[in-house]
């Protein structure tokens, strides 16, 4: 499976995913024509997209979803109280078409392609909000699509299940993601920000604490403690996403939730990289 992160944070978000020529966006928060740019950059078939996974409905995941879904012809998934609220945003001027709308249940599997994906609750104070746990079903063609992409994974990685689960805009760690994080190979998981620079940073105090009150975002040190306590030998890669420009800085974040892990009782730990607001991943092959 390939991987590509097109953005991440409250600047506009996109996760890229492709397996066996079948590619499924997860939100797209990124202008319409910086999405064209990256794809034409990183040699992205837009053919090959069959579908656009939608998370929640606030601007930041959902900006271009609309006129993507209208020119491709994409279905886009997504809950019931999603849709909604995309049909709410009047920041979103181009709506998904009803013909177009795919409506999900939360800790039902559906398939599109070689992807067997599973929405479950994640909490938020957007009208809904779904992480996605995605499982390859079927195994991928030996041609690499992408000669550029680094491999993750160990060398017999291919006798495990190739999964990957995403949790952003996150305001509590709730016990129904542990087991879908227990599951995980690959883990994009939310660092939002840094305690102590939200509370002594600029933003008003309203925001503050709609921030740290239980349904804005994860604190770098409740995602590392999460972490610490829930990770099992399954996990092989984290990605932190969605970091506060202004709440938080890449290192720390990077130092928070990496001196949780070295303290794992397994071996190997993990390995951590913190994805950037702006500036693509690279496109990186799991195993």
């Amino acid at each position: 499976m390939k991987f590509l992160c097109l953005g991440s944070g409250s600047c506009g978000n996109c996760y890229y995913l492709e397996s066996g020529g079948t590619a499924l966006l997860i939100d797209l928060g990124i202008g319409i024509r910086a999405f064209k740019k990256h794809a034409k950059d990183y040699g992205l078939r837009l053919p090959d997209i069959q579908a656009i996974l939608v998370t929640h409905d606030h601007t930041d995941h959902v900006k271009a979803v609309g006129p993507l879904s209208i020119e491709r012809h994409l279905p886009v998934y997504a809950s019931e109280g999603v849709h909604v609220g995309i049909q709410r945003n009047r920041f979103m001027t181009k709506k998904i078409p009803e013909h177009l709308k795919r409506i999900t249940t939360l800790d039902t599997p559906f398939e599109i392609g070689p992807f067997r994906i599973t929405p479950f609750q994640v909490v938020h104070d957007s009208n809904d909000n779904n992480g996605y746990f995605i499982e390859v079903t079927k195994p991928e063609p030996q041609e690499d699509l992408f000669d550029s992409a680094a491999a993750l994974g160990a060398a017999d990685a291919g006798k495990e299940p190739l999964t990957l689960c995403l949790i952003t805009d996150c305001g509590e760690f709730t016990d129904n993601l542990v087991p879908y994080v227990q599951r995980a190979r690959y883990l994009i998981m939310e660092a939002n920000y840094d305690s102590a620079m939200l509370a002594t940073g600029p933003y008003p105090v309203y925001l503050k604490k709609r921030i740290m009150g239980g349904r804005g975002h994860l604190d770098n040190a409740i995602c590392a403690d999460r972490l610490q306590q829930f990770l099992t030998p399954t996990t092989r890669h984290i990605w932190l996403c969605h970091l506060s420009e202004e709440n938080n800085h890449p290192e720390i974040a990077r130092k928070t939730v990496q001196t949780a892990l070295d303290d794992l009782p397994f071996e190997p730990k993990p390995q951590l990289e913190v994805l950037r607001r702006r500036v693509p991943s690279g496109i990186v092959t799991l195993k």
